[in-house]
């Protein structure tokens, strides 16, 4: 199978202001170890900076794409031709579909700082997962690439 360019490549990136909290994170390392001296207040906050930069990236580190006739969420690999019609979720549903309408069977990509999401039926019979919940900034635009993967499986 050769692989194209992707239809859709999504980096669920932590929003600028964790950055600056990241930096707030160095800043109490450093006032913690101030009674030290100098040299450990800078090391505390190179450090607490470093670590908390570090853990902030990662969690924004998560990406959705569709590579062939695969959409890739993050570790988990779906064909497409396993999945179902799409429903784009706007804020308040997208709520609703993480607390009292979720299926604990389901697979869910959340990020917290990304208010809309979309919901994909999985019509595998093998596979118990009834949808992936998809956090994303644009689930119009996934869901048109997984409409035009999907034909292109069949």
């Amino acid at each position: 199978m050769q692989l194209s360019a992707s239809p859709y490549d999504e980096r669920l990136t932590a929003p600028r202001s964790w950055w600056f909290i990241s930096f707030l994170v160095g800043v109490s390392f450093a006032l913690i170890l101030l009674p030290f001296g100098t040299l450990p207040l800078l090391g505390g906050l190179v450090g607490g900076t470093a670590v908390a930069s570090v853990m902030a990236s990662a969690y924004g580190s998560l990406r959705i794409r569709i590579v062939g006739d695969q959409l890739i969420a993050g570790e988990a690999k779906i064909p497409v031709t396993a999945l179902g019609e799409a429903e784009i979720l706007d804020p308040e549903e997208a709520r609703a579909w993480r607390t009292y309408k979720a299926d604990t069977r389901a697979f869910l990509l959340l990020r917290s700082y990304i208010p809309r999401a979309l919901r994909v039926e999985v019509t595998d019979p093998d596979d118990p997962t009834p949808y992936l919940y998809l956090s994303t900034r644009e689930p119009e635009r996934l869901a048109e690439a997984l409409k035009t993967a999907r034909a292109a499986a069949v």
